[in-house]
């Protein structure tokens, strides 16, 4: 699929896509641009727009001088999208993505279950096994565990959402449950939508996942992920997500609207823009720019 994009002001008219695509939005969470303020005003604004769901990133400690995050100033996932469901009724709450290896896994499930009760039922649980080294040795967990650690803590929290009174043993994080609870529970089934680009993560995905959520690849890059997920997990309501670097004030139109198409090709189904602006306001410009594009691409919205 190519789109011509000599004349923007047709395009999107009468476009049409095989499979729904829909898109959520990054909240201002980290870096010069995030506060309590900001990111309340983005959830409000994302639920305005149509967004599908707002999102935050997860990093505890950041080591001096890393390229990678840009901020060592990030505001915690969970207490962040408990604000911004403070303040909207629609949206979708999601993680991209939570290292789930770095925290205790009974943990987890009793904030994301609260956050999902709170919320109605909006919570979508992204999570991987992580890539810092450093920042598990700062939280004593051996980063060489992190895939088993995914594994068996992908497997409590289904457990622990689902059954009360829990007797099992999970050895590879040393717990047991004799006749346990720890309510409450998410009201229906919360999706969990698997992180990371290696075959082991795909794998995971594909095994125990209700979706994959890739980030920053290119639609060259994602095309035979793609291809390898739909191979065992064809049905269309296992989205393929992709989080982006896309800035609709610095980046152009043309650019922003040709690779879209080009992922859209690859087969992703879900789209995370996230704005690199460093002030509230011209974070917001550009959530409402990056929903015009989107929306003239053929990306589904929510109506007002």
């Amino acid at each position: 699929m190519h789109v011509d994009f000599a004349d923007l002001d047709d395009y999107g008219d009468g476009v049409a896509h095989s499979t729904s695509v829909t898109a959520g939005i990054h909240l201002p969470q980290a870096g010069p641009a995030a506060s309590g303020s900001a990111v309340q005003r983005a959830a409000q604004l994302a639920e305005e727009l149509g967004y599908t769901d707002v999102w935050v990133s997860d990093h505890l400690a950041v080591p001096t001088g890393a390229p990678y995050p840009p901020s060592p100033w990030i505001y915690e996932p969970f207490i962040t999208l408990a604000w911004a469901a403070a303040v909207t009724s629609r949206v979708r709450l999601g993680t991209t993505v939570l290292v789930l290896p770095m925290r205790h896994p009974l943990v987890v499930a009793k904030t994301v279950a609260s956050l999902d009760r709170f919320s109605e039922g909006r919570v979508i649980l992204g999570l991987a096994a992580g890539w810092l080294e450093a920042e598990f040795d700062a939280l004593g967990v051996p980063f060489r565990e992190r895939g088993a650690r995914t594994d068996e803590g992908i497997a409590m929290l289904r457990r622990l959402w689902t059954t009360d009174h829990i007797t099992d043993e999970f050895p590879v994080h040393d717990s047991s449950y004799a006749s346990m609870r720890a309510l409450p529970q998410p009201a229906a089934h919360l999706p969990i939508w698997v992180g990371g680009h290696a075959e082991p993560a795909l794998a995971r995905a594909v095994r125990v996942g209700d979706g994959w959520h890739g980030a920053f690849l290119s639609a060259e890059q994602t095309k035979w992920r793609v291809e390898r997920l739909r191979r065992d997990r064809p049905e269309a309501d296992f989205p393929i997500s992709m989080r982006t670097r896309w800035d609709a004030l610095e980046e152009s139109a043309d650019t922003i609207l040709g690779e879209l198409d080009d992922y859209i090709a690859a087969g992703v189904t879900h789209l995370v823009p996230e704005p690199r602006q460093r002030n509230a306001d011209d974070y917001l410009r550009s959530m409402e720019k990056l929903a015009e594009l989107m929306s003239r691409a053929g990306v589904e919205f929510a109506s007002p």
